[in-house]
């Protein structure tokens, strides 16, 4: 797969974060699997493929689908949102795919008014990387959503507008309109995940995303998912995958240390070696957080039993 597209013209780039993009600050769990899993574009187009509407689907080169580093999310949203951005060549003209994921427990209401800001940044940043361009590649927006309860919120901004009735009709020339596209994970059951044509990391991870966050009984689905992780450790890279895969679970669920460890070694030496890193990993970190606190160790960064466990104990 080509590193950038090239399809008859200067492919859309964007250099250095600028001012609206995310600076400084430790990335959330959520954001650190999603960008480790979906920056791949195999991951994502898998994903794509998956959602968008088969028309539109069937017009994007997916397979020339090239990462964009960098992130327009509010510094201030970081901890709710996380956004990769690809380009990829759609009907033969430049194109950017910008796939943003909700972690808060509730929808946004006006997510659709934040993802057009977000949008607005990518065009922004290309005016300026293109000083003599007339017109803006199209970006295709869509948010993945992992909270417990459905999305209720507007998809389309003239939905958050406050007008009346009357004067929405009346005014809807002049309003802005903009819409994205959704991917409620609350309204997917597992099989429904399970059916879609994705690639081992990304179905693991959305498995997760839906699952993960707050449940003690999370090594159960995992060990459900064996087949899955087994062919996430087969990929090249598989084990850094599966080392973020692992991070997130200690993270954010209640899983206990010791079922982990079980299940690593079912999975084989190469999930049993994941398994010490990510152990090791973590306490180093409470380690040094409890230093720059000024105590011998530190464990409040997690809620989570099993990264308690982690940070404060051996691996046998």
């Amino acid at each position: 797969m080509p590193d950038e597209p090239d399809h008859g013209g200067r492919p859309p780039t964007l250099g250095p974060p600028s001012p609206g993009r995310r600076r400084g600050g430790a990335p959330t769990p959520h954001d650190s699997v999603f960008r480790r899993i979906f920056g791949v574009p195999a991951n994502a187009a898998s994903q794509l493929r998956a959602v968008l509407p088969p028309d539109l689907g069937g017009r994007l080169d997916l397979g020339r689908l090239a990462p964009v580093p960098g992130s327009f999310v509010d510094e201030a949203l970081r901890w709710r949102h996380s956004d990769v951005l690809f380009t990829a060549p759609l009907d033969g003209r430049d194109a950017f795919v910008y796939v943003l994921v909700e972690h808060q427990s509730s929808d946004d209401p006006l997510m659709a008014f934040r993802v057009l800001r977000y949008v607005t940044r990518i065009w922004d940043q290309y005016e300026r990387e293109h000083p003599k361009a007339r017109r803006l590649p199209a970006v295709i927006p869509l948010v993945v959503y992992q909270g417990p309860g459905r999305w209720a919120s507007p998809l389309q901004l003239l939905d958050v507008i406050d007008v009346g009735p009357d004067g929405k009709q009346e005014m809807q020339p002049y309003l802005p309109r903009f819409e994205f596209l959704l991917d409620d994970l609350t309204r997917a059951g597992e099989d429904q995940l399970l059916d879609r044509e994705l690639t081992p990391a990304a179905l693991v991870t959305l498995l997760l995303l839906k699952t993960a966050r707050g449940n003690p009984d999370i090594t159960a689905d995992l060990r459900r998912w064996a087949g899955q992780l087994r062919a996430v450790l087969d990929q090249p890279g598989g084990g850094e995958a599966f080392t973020a895969m692992l991070t997130y679970i200690v993270l954010v669920s209640k899983a206990r240390a010791g079922d982990l460890r079980d299940l690593a070694a079912s999975l084989g030496p190469d999930a049993e070696e994941a398994y010490v890193t990510t152990a090791e990993m973590l306490r180093a970190e409470g380690e040094a957080r409890g230093k720059a606190c000024g105590k011998a160790e530190d464990t409040s960064w997690s809620s989570s039993s099993a990264a308690s466990t982690w940070t404060t104990s051996r691996v046998s």
